[in-house]
């Protein structure tokens, strides 16, 4: 039996790489999650959690400064709870949480962050945005994940890949109907 051309267009062509490019981030969003944003003040300190699955427990993490991940620069990495003047990153391996501390924050600080996981081929990563404010009101901000965060990122990606299954159970549909009413006209 012959495919027919927009078949095989629509699944070669762009909208089959974005459709792999989509399932592949929200996959990856399972493996390594952390707060979006965190917030700080000007002389104070922030502790940002990096929690990801155990599968990765041996792999080295670290933290990356830079608006673009594929520029960033290494601040500090594991894997012997390395430090530098004002940053400092412990890998928890029995509860999958690495967490980098930030202490003395200044203005400068504010910038894209990332928390990384190196693997072979191509390394997992997610986005922290620092905004350091101004005002010294408490010298030190601690985020934590919490378990309705966890969740409410596991409903988004969760609601991203049924739509994507929906889009392509629609398109099928619509080939499909295609193909019988112009096997019909033969």
């Amino acid at each position: 039996m012959r495919t027919s051309g927009t078949f095989v267009c629509l699944f070669n062509g762009p909208a089959f790489c974005l459709l792999l490019w989509i399932i592949q981030h929200a996959a990856e969003s399972l493996l390594l999650s952390a707060p979006e944003v965190v917030k700080a003040t000007n002389r104070g300190s922030v502790k940002v959690p990096c929690q990801y699955d155990l599968q990765y427990k041996e792999n080295t993490k670290y933290w990356c400064r830079g608006k673009i991940y594929e520029f960033c620069r290494i601040v500090v990495k594991t894997p012997k709870n390395r430090s530098t003047n004002r940053t400092f990153i412990a890998d928890d391996k029995e509860v999958g949480v690495f967490s980098v501390t930030m202490t003395s924050i200044r203005q400068s600080d504010e910038d894209k962050y990332w928390c990384v996981i190196a693997t072979p081929g191509r390394n997992i990563f997610t986005g922290v945005s620092l905004l350091v404010s101004q005002a010294v009101t408490t010298p030190t901000t601690s985020t934590q994940i919490t378990p309705i965060q966890d969740e409410k990122s596991s409903w988004v990606t969760l609601r991203w890949i049924l739509f994507i299954l929906m889009l392509c159970s629609l398109a099928s549909t619509h080939i499909a109907e295609w193909r019988i009413k112009t096997a019909r006209k033969i």
